[in-house]
């Protein structure tokens, strides 16, 4: 089956974006993923290829019940601002895996920020 043109160019954009971001044990990367119903994040550490932390809305009481997606989004980078915060990793790099910095992406981030990721 023949990929559409619209996959192509987010796979050109993540590839794009992947060659000139890489996580270290130092300084981490921070993945977002969204699909249309859920969005998850995980901090990698791509020199050992090991995911350090993880937190998504599918996880038990991580979304309550009353709120928008971009809500959601917004508590979901909360909640892996403070894994992090546990595990003492304080400064990461953004990766937004070839969606565009807006929405949901970017109440991710403003999220993790506030939680008190640096990046």
């Amino acid at each position: 089956m023949k990929k559409s043109s619209k996959i192509m160019n987010k796979e050109a954009r993540k590839r794009r974006i992947r060659k000139r971001i890489s996580g270290t044990a130092e300084c981490p990367r921070l993945s977002v993923f969204s699909s249309n119903q859920h969005i998850s994040g995980q901090i990698i550490d791509d020199k050992n290829g090991k995911t350090l932390v993880s937190a998504s809305d599918a996880e038990k009481g991580a979304k309550k019940q009353k709120e928008t997606k971009t809500e959601t989004a917004k508590s979901i980078g909360l909640l892996i601002a403070q894994k992090a915060k546990d595990k003492k990793i304080k400064k990461v790099v953004f990766d937004r895996n070839g969606k565009l910095y807006h929405g949901r992406v970017k109440a991710f981030a403003d999220g993790a920020r506030e939680g008190g990721l640096k990046f």
